[in-house]
């Protein structure tokens, strides 16, 4: 995973994010910044870090994060003219879950299998492929932002719809900002999207930069209030997947099992007096990062260390804090 979407799913709202998404380079210094936390007032046993090879996500029980899904944005008269893609992507939404698509980044990422290889072993596996093909004589173009995860996710919706006779091009095009356009244009015809930030990408561009977030937490009322906004800006959105790129955080293995914890809810009952925690420098400022675990949660943090993003999870395997700001979907959560 990329520092743009890192930066993109930490941002102060899912609009700026977008933006974060197309232009920043890395943020911040090395790893191993130690800034003093907001002082814990909280009392009760404080939660050491526990080093370990496996980290576990913990479930975000009260909604901190919004919903940010899988789901296939489509130009709006390609879709009324061919409704069979449109089930085509749709099959591999009811599909994909958060853990295939952690494996699918792990193919990717870490076993360094290229974006339509792997993408072509998915289909074969979840058995996609179509039983007639609607396709035929029907070129299309599929879009995908520039990190390995949309362009994995690409792929798939390619291999999905060759299989139905579709003679499809995947294109790797950039940031939302660009792509876009190019989908309303209909120079693409798909692109894999992210619901929450969809949303309030297209909410702020249709009512204003100051509208107020249409996203939450539940993934049904996020889609409810993206199709209409889709619709004003001749796009449609297929099904929602259960898989999720979005901020989460994690513990090692042996953490979990020594405090007895699957949920961040669970994490602040067994650790009242304290945690140490690694996330990106910006982290501290956030409400999707420090301040949203400390609101939501009650989660109280003595020590906060800063580290590029890449290396916040390696920090927590070696027990140089007991908590890490991870993505969701990275490749490295695999067991």
């Amino acid at each position: 995973m990329t520092t743009r979407r890192h930066l993109r799913l930490l941002s102060l709202t899912a609009v700026s994010a977008a933006l974060l998404l197309s232009g920043c380079g890395e943020p911040g210094s090395g790893g191993g910044q130690t800034e003093p936390a907001a002082p814990a007032s909280a009392t009760g046993a404080t939660c050491a870090p526990v080093a370990g090879d496996q980290l576990v996500v913990l479930t975000d029980d009260l909604g901190l994060q919004n919903s940010d899904n899988i789901i296939p944005a489509l130009n709006a008269t390609f879709a009324k003219a061919n409704p069979e893609a449109v089930e085509l992507l749709d099959t591999v939404s009811q599909n994909l879950d958060t853990e295939r698509l952690i494996a699918l980044n792990k193919a990717v990422d870490i076993d360094r299998q290229t974006s339509s290889e792997a993408a072509k072993a998915f289909v074969e596996a979840q058995g996609l492929a179509a039983e007639g093909t609607p396709g035929k004589g029907v070129s299309l173009t599929v879009g995908a932002a520039n990190f390995s995860e949309s362009a994995t996710l690409a792929e798939v919706y390619a291999a999905v719809l060759r299989t139905g006779g579709y003679d499809v091009t995947v294109q790797t095009i950039g940031s939302r900002e660009t792509y876009l356009p190019a989908l309303e244009k209909g120079d693409i015809a798909a692109v894999p999207e992210y619901a929450a930030t969809l949303a309030d990408f297209l909410n702020a561009t249709v009512n204003g930069p100051d509208a107020k977030s249409v996203a939450s937490d539940d993934v049904a009322e996020t889609v409810a209030a993206l199709t209409p906004l889709a619709q004003e800006r001749g796009l449609a959105v297929g099904e929602a997947s259960a898989a999720q790129d979005q901020n989460a955080f994690a513990v090692t293995q042996e953490f979990a099992a020594e405090h007895d914890v699957a949920t961040l809810s669970d994490l602040a009952t067994a650790c009242p007096g304290g945690l140490t925690l690694a996330g990106p420098p910006e982290c501290p400022e956030r409400p999707f990062c420090q301040p949203g675990l400390e609101e939501t949660y009650g989660l109280v943090f003595s020590t906060f260390t800063s580290y590029d993003f890449g290396l916040i999870g390696e920090a927590v395997r070696q027990g140089e804090a007991a908590i890490g700001l991870v993505l969701s979907s990275d490749g490295s959560l695999a067991a």
